[in-house]
């Protein structure tokens, strides 16, 4: 087992990872920029450096400075959290030319499941279920034309190295392909510095459903069931819960074979998260694989009562897995708490928080890394906190996610915790009526 990790990561996940060490008897070491001197992961790691300013590509995007940090504490493994470098197949491979170990896949796995193609490739050989759409880049104007017509408008237009939704268009008919061409090469251009772009037919009524795997150094993989995260503003999710009000059993079983499928084609080692598309006649196609752990991990933690962040260090260690497929035995719901003000077109609200109280009570977690005082800057992601809440059904689960958000206090700036207060009022979502456009219609009251 390791001596000692550092977290390559900040916020709520450093202090989440940190936390799980402490318990594995694991000393770790916090980075921090200039701007979170004050954070809690630094607070509470054993060590901590500072890596450099406020901006990202200088603190916790500089591969160098991070591992001149390693060097220095002497650490044998990175965790490097979600985001940031995360997926980064270089720093992974840096990681493992200088003996450190990355929790996490191998560069390999990574650039495999990371270019969009490739991926789609990989699976089409894999026989798991795709999306009709284009074998590779679409390069012409003329190509993608051809394509759109074989499968049917509408269809949608692709960065192969997006992510977060940039670089998206859809296409409703061919009098605008070549426009919307022009826009999505544009946008993940600028979002990536790679304008390649690929077609699938756009799933109408989508669900976004994923399978959480686990896979061992020995070949060994398991899933540990689904997670619905339809709840989406702008391709970014807002709520995920576990089971899915719209998966049966025989439903699962076939996801999440489908989805060992998956990470059995690259050998992948770590915890991992399949991603598909699912229609309203429940055919689900892949979309991708996240190559790391999830901001909504903590739902299936809930719900098969298993720290996944230990999982992914014994793992990492050289640790075997049984191979036994776990399932939700309670449900649980996870919403993110945005530094955003909902009722001003979810701009950003950084700044001072004068007032923080989270709630408490069985069933009731919140993973969160700031504390009445705190100032949230304005240089990172606008997540401050999750609220997660687990109950023997959906309904009761609701009715505790209700209670929390009303004990809810943050004070000082502007959060999303308004949104959530209705959401989990309102009729559809109660009827688990929802897709990925559900909130495209959701008109927030004052």
């Amino acid at each position: 087992m390791f001596k000692k990790i550092l977290i390559a990561n900040r916020g709520e996940i450093a202090l989440r990872v940190i936390r799980t060490c402490k318990e594995m008897g694991i000393k770790t070491v916090a980075i921090y920029s200039t701007a979170d001197k004050e954070s809690l992961h630094v607070r509470f790691a054993d060590e901590a450096v500072c890596i450099g300013p406020a901006s990202s590509k200088e603190s916790y995007l500089s591969i160098p400075k991070i591992m001149a940090a390693v060097e220095i504490t002497n650490s044998d493994a990175v965790h490097p959290g979600y985001g940031f470098l995360a997926e980064n197949a270089e720093f992974a491979e840096i990681c493992e030319e200088y003996g450190i170990k990355f929790i996490g896949p191998t560069a390999k796995m990574i650039r495999q499941m990371g270019d969009k193609i490739t991926a789609k490739e990989t699976m089409i050989k894999a026989k798991v279920p795709v999306v009709p759409g284009s074998d590779g880049q679409v390069k012409t104007v003329k190509e993608g034309l051809a394509i759109a017509k074989k499968i049917g408008y509408p269809v949608i237009l692709k960065a192969t190295a997006g992510g977060g939704g940039k670089g998206m268009r859809i296409v409703n008919g061919p009098e605008e392909f070549e426009e919307q061409l022009d826009k999505a090469q544009a946008e993940a251009g600028a979002s990536f510095g790679n304008a390649a772009m690929y077609l699938e037919k756009f799933v109408e009524e989508p669900r976004h459903i994923e399978i959480q795997v686990i896979g061992d150094q020995y070949g060994t993989v398991a899933h540990l069931s689904e997670r619905d995260c339809s709840v989406q503003r702008r391709h970014q999710k807002l709520v995920e819960e576990s089971p899915s009000p719209f998966v049966d059993q025989k439903m699962r079983e076939k996801m999440g074979k489908a989805a060992i499928k998956a990470a059995m084609a690259i050998n992948y080692e770590g915890v991992g998260t399949v991603e598909f598309l699912v229609d309203k006649n429940k055919k689900f196609y892949f979309m991708e694989m996240n190559t790391r752990i999830q901001v909504e991990h903590t739902v299936t933690e809930e719900v098969i009562n298993r720290d996944l962040i230990k999982e992914q260090i014994k793992v990492a260690a050289g640790e075997k897995i049984s191979g036994k497929n776990y399932y939700p035995t309670m449900h649980a719901m996870e919403v993110r708490i945005n530094a955003e003000d909902p009722y001003n077109d979810w701009r950003p609200s950084p700044g001072h928080i004068s007032s923080f109280h989270s709630p408490k009570g069985h069933g009731v977690r919140v993973d969160t890394h700031v504390f009445a005082g705190y100032t949230v800057p304005p240089f990172y992601d606008s997540m401050i906190a999750k609220l997660i809440c687990v109950a023997e059904t959906r309904d009761e689960c609701i009715l505790k996610m209700q209670r929390a958000l009303d004990e809810f206090i943050i004070e000082g700036i502007k959060t999303t915790v308004p949104f959530h207060k209705q959401l989990m009022r309102d009729e559809r979502f109660l009827n688990g009526d929802i897709t990925t456009k559900f909130l495209e219609d959701f008109v927030l009251l004052p």
